[in-house]
């Protein structure tokens, strides 16, 4: 990658210099480097190698965060993130996902997670985090580490902070039990539990939520906050989504209809009838004009006259069609048939049904 830089031409550092993002990068620093980036190549040549160094490591620590944020939404009610890895994923890629209402109701919901859960869920983000070890997220492994530790020390505690919890709150309710008094009671047991000083447990369970939201933020941006991130990233999904969204039918009448649009070998005849298209593109032209049942019969006629239009000998109406023009139009309409256009007729033998109406 290093030499790839050094080698790049100035028409290359030009196309660098006039990308979105570097031009983001640019306006944000002082004037001298400003001149420095967009007139010195070497210096240019410098900074990109530290923006694809950076994006690199962006990219390698973002998929196992990712994967850690997802082993903790998917057990979520409701699943406000989405389920599969790959809804989150397109969330995290749109825009910063923690700016949105599902991320924020999740969060809250996360806050609330029993300890069980909680456990299991640190027990696999550790999982994930392990091959990173020697890494930038080494760090985060240790912290997730620590968290279990300290998990494992609050157990006692967080069940007899839950005992004195129950038996003040039966003490409350068995007083005289009256209208007023009772709401008077759930007020105050609702009120001491703001007030009350929060328990190991419940303290260790903010701290990892917090946690994981540092992280988020930290190492799951959206890729348009990269310099140079179009690089590796495309943005324009509109152009990919009219490529893999495909629209057989347009993409057959076209073939049919226009075979020179595929076939560069024809020559363009606007659509018109000649003997020179395949065989399957004159029985599609003809049976376009043609109602919902086809006389075979009347077909393979104006099928011969047309394939035989640049014969030497002039064709008489009576005569009747040679085996190879017959043999033709049995394999076009035969292919027309598989791809869906004609079926055979029940209500009449010598006549087959169009399938399709109004062109294309």
């Amino acid at each position: 990658m290093r030499n790839r830089v050094k080698n790049l031409t100035h028409n290359q550092c030009e196309n660098i210099r006039h990308l979105a993002s570097f031009m983001r990068y640019v306006e944000n620093q002082t004037p001298e480097i400003q001149v420095k980036l967009l007139t010195k190549d070497g210096y240019l040549k410098e900074v990109t190698q530290t923006f694809l160094e950076n994006l690199h490591s962006y990219h390698e620590n973002y998929i196992p965060v990712l994967r850690c944020l997802h082993h903790f939404t998917c057990i979520l009610p409701k699943y406000p993130l989405g389920k599969q890895i790959r809804e989150l994923y397109c969330a995290c890629l749109e825009k910063k996902v923690w700016e949105t209402e599902d991320y924020i109701s999740a969060l809250q919901l996360l806050r609330m997670l029993a300890k069980d859960e909680l456990v299991a869920t640190l027990q696999k983000c550790v999982e994930v985090l392990k091959p990173y070890s020697a890494k930038q997220l080494g760090s985060t492994l240790k912290k997730l580490e620590e968290f279990l530790v300290q998990f494992q020390c609050s157990e006692g505690e967080h069940l007899e902070n839950m005992d004195d919890e129950e038996s003040a709150a039966q003490k409350g309710l068995q007083k005289k039990i009256d209208l007023y008094n009772l709401q008077k009671t759930l007020l105050e047991m609702k009120e001491t539990r703001r007030t009350k000083k929060l328990s190991r447990f419940e303290s260790l369970r903010l701290e990892v939520t917090d946690f994981l939201d540092s992280l988020v933020r930290d190492y799951l941006a959206p890729p348009e906050t990269q310099p140079l991130y179009e690089v590796v990233y495309f943005s324009a999904a509109s152009i990919l989504r009219k490529h893999l969204n495909a629209v057989p039918r347009i993409a057959l009448h076209t073939a049919l209809n226009n075979p020179s649009s595929y076939l560069k070998s024809l020559e363009s005849e606007g659509g018109a009838l000649t003997s020179t298209a395949p065989d399957v593109c004159i029985a599609y032209k003809l049976h376009l004009e043609c109602g919902r049942l086809i006389n075979l019969y009347d077909w393979l006629e104006a099928f011969a006259t047309v394939v035989n239009t640049n014969d030497d000998s002039d064709m008489d109406s009576l005569q009747p069609v040679d085996e190879m023009t017959h043999a033709r139009f049995i394999r076009a309409v035969s292919e027309l048939e598989l791809l869906g256009f004609v079926k055979p007729s029940k209500q009449k033998t010598d006549h087959v049904a169009r399938l399709t109406w109004g062109g294309c």
